[in-house]
């Protein structure tokens, strides 16, 4: 895939900041410069356009059209073409908020990590340069380079719902749903109360309704209120990205945690190629060692 687009001055300074360390000894004619990263090869060129190419070549593309967009009110097409942006709204995005996302709902193995964080407006263009937006729009190999940078600087709190717990809570009465609200509850209420954060509102990525969202923790004493939910907030709202982000970047390394346990490389998702693995860990170390690594209510386990 390839993309290009011309980028403003004030962008171009800071694509040439940001790719200093990535840049190839062999410069182009009439290139600024050429970088590599990942499996995307960036190149500027001296009349300020910019082109991506590779596999990932989109996602890294979107990361600076984005930010073109709240730069200089610009919208860039994935053809290169431009058209005018819509005037900027008041929504979420330009506010200080707690937000929290989860990862490993999906996955038949692996844990269900949920990440609260506090972004404040001054953060921003320091998330924005990094590059930072929804997980499942960012390579697991951009993931492990950005979430360390992030959690340095923002402050989070993870909560992890290990597979042998997972196991004994989940019923017919306490479903993956109520889960994941009880976790972000928790998470949400650890961080609120970790500092006095001057937020403007607390946000959730919509996965439930607001009154089953709160039918769902009635019982837990320290409860979250007044939050926000949001379809598609990891798109707009720069705490629930990261949360997104760090959360993927936890469950990526205990994924490794748990292949190493097994001596065998654990893959994400429920598909056929997870039903292989299971049936081989199966087979070479029980079922109780598939109850500690697994969510066993899923159909890859009925497979079994």
């Amino acid at each position: 895939m390839t993309i290009v687009f011309k980028v403003s001055d004030n962008l171009k300074n800071k694509i040439i900041d940001y790719y200093k360390d990535l840049r190839k000894d062999k410069t182009p004619p009439y290139a600024v410069f050429q970088a590599q990263e990942a499996d995307t090869t960036i190149t500027l060129y001296e009349s300020g356009k910019i082109m991506f190419q590779g596999t990932s070549a989109d996602i890294d593309a979107n990361i600076w059209i984005d930010l073109e967009k709240k730069l200089n009110n610009r919208v860039i097409n994935i053809d290169g073409t431009e058209t005018k942006a819509k005037e900027k709204n008041n929504d979420q995005m330009d506010l200080s908020t707690i937000g929290s996302d989860e990862v490993g709902t999906g996955d038949f193995f692996g844990p269900i990590i949920v990440t609260a964080t506090f972004v404040s407006t001054k953060d921003f263009e320091f998330l924005q340069n990094l590059g930072v937006r929804d997980s499942k729009k960012i390579t697991d190999e951009k993931i492990l380079q950005i979430a360390p940078e992030i959690m340095k600087r923002i402050p989070y709190v993870t909560t992890i719902l290990d597979n042998k717990t997972y196991n004994e809570r989940h019923s017919t009465n306490c479903n993956m749903n109520k889960l994941k609200a009880i976790l972000h509850n928790k998470a949400l209420y650890e961080l609120k109360n970790k500092n006095n954060f001057n937020y403007a509102k607390i946000v959730i990525d919509e996965f439930c309704s607001k009154e089953k969202f709160y039918e769902y923790i009635k019982d837990v004493p320290e409860k979250v209120m007044h939050i926000t939910f949001m379809t598609k907030a990891e798109d707009k709202v720069l705490s629930v990205a990261c949360a997104s982000i760090i959360s993927r970047y936890i469950f990526l390394r205990k994924m490794d945690e748990l292949s190493d346990s097994v001596h065998i490389p654990l893959p994400k998702g429920a598909g056929i190629n997870v039903d292989k693995v299971a049936k081989e860990i199966n087979e070479q170390y029980g079922h109780e060692k598939l109850y500690e690594i697994a969510k066993m209510n899923f159909s890859n386990a009925n497979r079994l």
